[in-house]
């Protein structure tokens, strides 16, 4: 069936006119010997910074958006960001540790850790991993308080050090260190917001941490050591009786007879644990004379201001 027609609506020899106003575009095409016009260059450079300004821009966005999106966002107060100043007596931890292979592969955003502490169990062998970290990464840190924590102590609220002026700029860092004060039964904590199950307790949130800071031993022995130590601290000296914390100071007191540390000649996490533990439960004033010799060595490392500060 053949197609209708339509009579045309203007005549066929009318002349257009083009305009004459349209500004010209220089050639922005390659030279003929190959080399690239100025102006190429130029706008390639130009590109080259504005892909780099939002780079920046969506690692600070996808930051933030890693706080927002984590049920704890209603926080009612940010307290402090520091990247810490202090500089203790250094710790010489053996073996090197990647952040790439514990973490993930960095993407952009700042590799955040986020931990909930409900503030009447300050964990203080976190305020000691945290000064530690701070001096083998840059670390943004920062204290925040939810609304279900009714009152926080002063010295609680700046446990991490004063904020830092560059904070803002999130890409300067290599780990982000978030402390939310929460009424929580028991210490939480979570890096991967969208895909991780939370960490639960004082003692496993210390391993995890020490691991950014050096591998467990590689002898199995002395890895079952720190554990056992690790579990002693937490579940004898911290929730013990006064039965039991006197058993555990008797344990302490031959484990330092034979050597200066307690999983041998290497300060380890053990020695971490159990600091923070006796001077939690109150043991220092009845330790035996190995122990005595031990929490003074602990304390010249330098490491342990923090948990001594927010016992005061």
């Amino acid at each position: 069936m053949p197609m209708y027609q339509v009579k045309p609506v203007s005549g066929s020899h009318m002349k257009t006119d083009l305009p004459t106003c349209m500004y010209a575009l220089p050639n922005v095409h390659a030279l003929q010997n190959g080399e690239v016009e100025p102006a190429v260059k130029a706008l390639e450079a130009r590109q080259d910074e504005i892909m780099r300004k939002l780079y920046e821009l969506k690692a600070a966005v996808e930051g933030l958006a890693k706080t927002v999106t984590t049920p704890d966002a209603d926080l009612d107060l940010t307290v402090s960001s520091s990247l810490s100043s202090q500089s203790p007596t250094s710790t010489t931890f053996r073996g090197i540790t990647d952040l790439d292979t514990l973490l993930g592969k960095d993407l952009g955003a700042l590799r955040d850790i986020v931990i909930n502490a409900n503030p009447a169990q300050p964990p203080l062998t976190l305020l000691v991993l945290h000064s530690v970290l701070c001096q083998r990464y840059r670390v943004l840190s920062s204290v925040h308080v939810h609304s279900s924590a009714s009152s926080v102590p002063p010295q609680l609220l700046s446990c991490l050090g004063p904020r830092h002026p560059d904070s803002y700029a999130r890409q300067m860092f290599q780990l982000g260190f978030t402390l939310i004060w929460k009424d929580v039964p028991k210490l939480q904590m979570k890096f991967r917001v969208q895909n991780m199950c939370p960490i639960e307790g004082e003692a496993n949130v210390a391993r995890f941490l020490f691991k950014l800071l050096s591998p467990y031993p590689s002898d199995p022995a002395v890895a079952t050591l720190v554990d056992s130590w690790v579990d002693t601290a937490f579940f004898q000296l911290a929730e013990g009786s006064a039965k039991e914390r006197a058993t555990v100071l008797r344990a302490l007191n031959a484990a330092l007879g034979r050597s200066p540390w307690l999983a041998g000649p290497e300060f380890s996490l053990a020695d971490i644990a159990c600091y923070c533990c006796v001077l939690q439960s109150a043991s220092v004033s009845s330790a035996p004379t190995n122990v005595e010799r031990w929490i003074k060595a602990c304390e010249n490392l330098g490491h342990f201001g923090p948990a001594k500060l927010h016992l005061k």
